[in-house]
């Protein structure tokens, strides 16, 4: 299952970071974006947010090359043509993956698929989380980079790309019209394939006979594998699903759990942790009360050192004991509470 990625490129970036199409007419070009305004990057995406995805001119230009591609900004989680309601978030089904071995049974997907309506989703990478006994580790998926590789850097001319390499998934995009009238809404599902040899570890899920574990996107491993999903025209939908496969070119680490939440948008959803290191404990409102009181005890009970007091004192009498303030009280209970309980003895 693929339910949140990360996408950072710019609008220039991205387009500089695919492949250029080689149409059948010979011409070598760049895909052009179309809506590119409406991009927004993140590094916490989830379904119901718009991306960038790479789709055959042909959808939107009947007389264009279908080996010719465009970038358009979508909504992610497909809203079929055919849906009748007033209002897309009436659906009442999760639409945002698609299991490869449903898509040409299940009517949602069915359609959109057997018409061409085929697209490739571009991301820096996905997250998954693996379920643990004290909760779920999230980890970020992405392509093999080269040492210097960055979601920002840009090019200038005919110079070859080095920046981030994007990943880019199978979906299937469909175009819904309100029944009033109104713009067009063109929204995408991404297909999911059974989990790959290095990251099936994250997925504890029943694998059901005959059916598999659909536990991660299909991924298209290069410009030939893109260039036969998208080009309906040439390559038929049998011959194409043939490409829905697991891909075990990805890499992947683990991230804080920082990312659970899909409001937290910020570089530490995608940094690297060390598993097992022992984490900071965080201050709650409660334990902050306790540490603030704490605190204004021992400011109101300062403890004299003995260079503070006379001369005098130190020679005839002996130095008095400091006051016990309330943490040094609540520290020596917490100390009595980690030591064995003294033996009795007998009179």
């Amino acid at each position: 299952m693929c339910g949140r990625h990360r996408l950072l490129a710019g609008r220039r970036t991205t387009c500089a970071g695919l492949p250029p199409t080689a149409t059948r007419r010979g011409r070598q070009r760049q895909p052009e974006w179309v809506r590119q305004e409406r991009y927004q990057p993140s590094y916490n995406k989830g379904p119901q947010s718009s991306g960038p995805v790479l789709l055959s001119r042909r959808h939107l230009q009947q007389d264009a090359d279908s080996s010719e591609r465009v970038l358009m900004d979508m909504r992610w989680g497909l809203v079929p043509s055919w849906f009748k309601q007033d209002n897309p978030s009436k659906l009442q089904f999760n639409t945002s993956n698609c299991r490869s071995d449903t898509m040409l049974s299940k009517s949602s997907y069915k359609g959109a698929l057997l018409k061409g309506k085929r697209c490739v989703v571009l991301a820096d990478g996905f997250y998954e989380w693996q379920q643990q006994s004290g909760g779920k580790q999230p980890y970020f998926i992405y392509f093999p980079q080269s040492k210097d590789a960055t979601t920002d850097k840009e090019t200038e001319g005919d110079e070859e790309w080095k920046g981030w390499r994007l990943l880019t998934m199978a979906g299937i995009f469909d175009c819904w019209e309100p029944p009033g009238g109104g713009e067009m809404l063109y929204t995408y599902t991404i297909i999911t394939v059974d989990a790959s040899k290095d990251v099936s570890f994250i997925h504890h899920r029943q694998v059901r006979a005959g059916k598999g574990v659909a536990g991660m996107p299909a991924i298209l491993d290069g410009d030939e594998a893109i260039r036969k999903w998208l080009d309906f025209a040439e390559v038929p939908t049998q011959e194409a699903v043939k490409l829905i496969q697991p891909t075990e070119n990805i890499v992947f680490h683990p991230v804080s759990t920082f990312v659970n939440n899909i409001r937290n948008n910020t570089p530490e959803c995608v940094a690297a942790i060390e598993l097992g290191a022992k984490k900071e404990v965080k201050a709650t409102p409660s334990n902050k009360g306790m540490l603030g009181w704490l605190k204004k005890s021992q400011e109101s009970s300062p403890q004299k050192k003995e260079n503070d007091l006379p001369k005098w004192t130190s020679q005839f009498i002996q130095s008095p004991s400091p006051k016990k303030t309330s943490a040094d009280v609540l520290q020596q209970w917490l100390g009595k509470q980690g030591q064995p309980p003294a033996k009795k003895h007998k009179a």
